[in-house]
């Protein structure tokens, strides 16, 4: 059964999700990517205010496509997550409430994820024109310099993804493996 969620996700919801659910999420998310997620760590290093308040934020790791006419978006597969897993117990720190992207993540993004009661979902790679359907609208928030890896809010409707890494560090990259390993 597919769980609907409105956001912003709440610490209710992201405590009854488990890893494998599906999930459609309605509502506004913000998206970055590597340049944009080195900026804001740099800033938090140096203890500078973000350009973005990403507190109760969930982030999407996209650089999209330009858009065809009718869309808010071009296509919009999600990028490799471990790229942003320097980055990630850092936001994750400062309130963001969870990423969407692909691929697994470092033990230190997971054990922040348990710390801080958050969630990792996984957006399925090669669905780039399926996913962008589901973007009814965009926003540029920062760093427009870096064209579509600026940072930008996404209003959403049913956008389809899966709970990878639950908020207990339940984690279907290791789980799943196993089931079909015999």
């Amino acid at each position: 059964m597919t769980k609907k969620i409105n956001l912003p996700i709440t610490d209710e919801d992201i405590k009854n999700l488990n890893a494998g659910d599906s999930v459609l999420l309605t509502g506004t998310i913000i998206t970055g990517r590597d340049a944009a997620h080195k900026r804001l760590f740099e800033l938090i290093e140096k203890g500078e205010e973000l350009p973005v308040d990403i507190k109760g934020e969930l982030i999407y790791y996209v650089g999209p496509a330009p858009a065809k006419p009718g869309f808010a978006v071009g296509p919009a597969g999600p990028t490799s997550s471990y790229r942003m897993d320097k980055y990630a117990p850092a936001l994750l720190d400062l309130g963001l409430k969870g990423m969407i992207g692909k691929g697994a993540r470092n033990q230190a993004v997971i054990d922040s994820i348990v710390k801080n009661n958050c969630v990792y979902f996984a957006a399925i790679g090669g669905a780039a024109a399926l996913i962008a359907k589901s973007i009814k609208s965009e926003e540029l928030l920062c760093y427009e310099d870096l064209g579509t890896e600026a940072i930008r809010r996404y209003t959403v409707e049913d956008f389809p993804c899966i709970v990878a890494i639950d908020s207990r560090g339940n984690n279907v990259y290791e789980t799943e493996p196993k089931k079909y390993a015999k």
